[in-house]
């Protein structure tokens, strides 16, 4: 954890821009907001994950599930409700509306639609693993996204989690040859071993 320099609530993070971290002493990269004297910076991807995130970008451009500049791995920063307030997914779908963001801050507010998909790459570790299995999905569920997939490179697996009424409930699980079944984008022509194998 980073302790904040002042006092710093949540609208005032909400607002901040380049210049604006650089002047409070803030640290530079990705943060989730905790609290209002506490800013939880978080580490650099593994490059296994992140190459994953990276593939899978382009994996989905090249299936026409949306436009490459829609699908944004580690950059997208969703406000949530809980603790952290916020959270950085390690890959996002926007919608069309999202993209005038992108000229200052990419932060989806509670108050904005929410994203198409979000998905994480699980690193290893049991705490790791809770915290996208159970405090993530909990938030990424009460935040009303649509999908929510879990990248499982230690168990070979990909499940889907799709949202309904208000609940996510599994899609599928999917391993080796097996091709990702999407609700939220049917014509998705991908398999798990492309997104989890192919640097391999």
């Amino acid at each position: 954890m980073t302790q904040a320099t002042r006092k710093l609530t949540f609208e005032e993070y909400a607002s901040l821009d380049a210049e604006d971290w650089a002047r409070l002493g803030l640290p530079e990269g990705r943060c989730e907001f905790v609290s209002e004297w506490e800013l939880n910076q978080l580490p650099s991807e593994s490059e296994p994950n992140d190459f994953i995130a990276n593939l899978l970008m382009v994996l989905l451009a090249n299936c026409g599930v949306a436009p490459l500049r829609l699908i944004r791995p580690h950059s997208c920063e969703v406000e949530v409700e809980g603790h952290p307030k916020t959270r950085f997914p390690d890959l996002v779908i926007l919608r069309e509306e999202h993209l005038s963001l992108t000229q200052t801050r990419l932060f989806i507010r509670l108050h904005m639609a929410a994203p198409r998909l979000v998905a994480e790459v699980v690193s290893p570790g049991d705490d790791n693993r809770k915290r996208d299995y159970e405090a993530k999905r909990d938030q990424y569920q009460h935040r009303g996204i649509p999908e929510y997939w879990l990248i499982n490179p230690t168990e070979q697996s990909i499940t889907v989690l799709k949202l309904e009424a208000g609940e996510y409930v599994e899609h599928g699980v999917f391993r080796g040859s097996d091709r990702i079944e999407s609700e939220e984008f049917k014509q998705l022509e991908l398999t798990a071993d492309q997104v989890l194998n192919a640097g391999v």
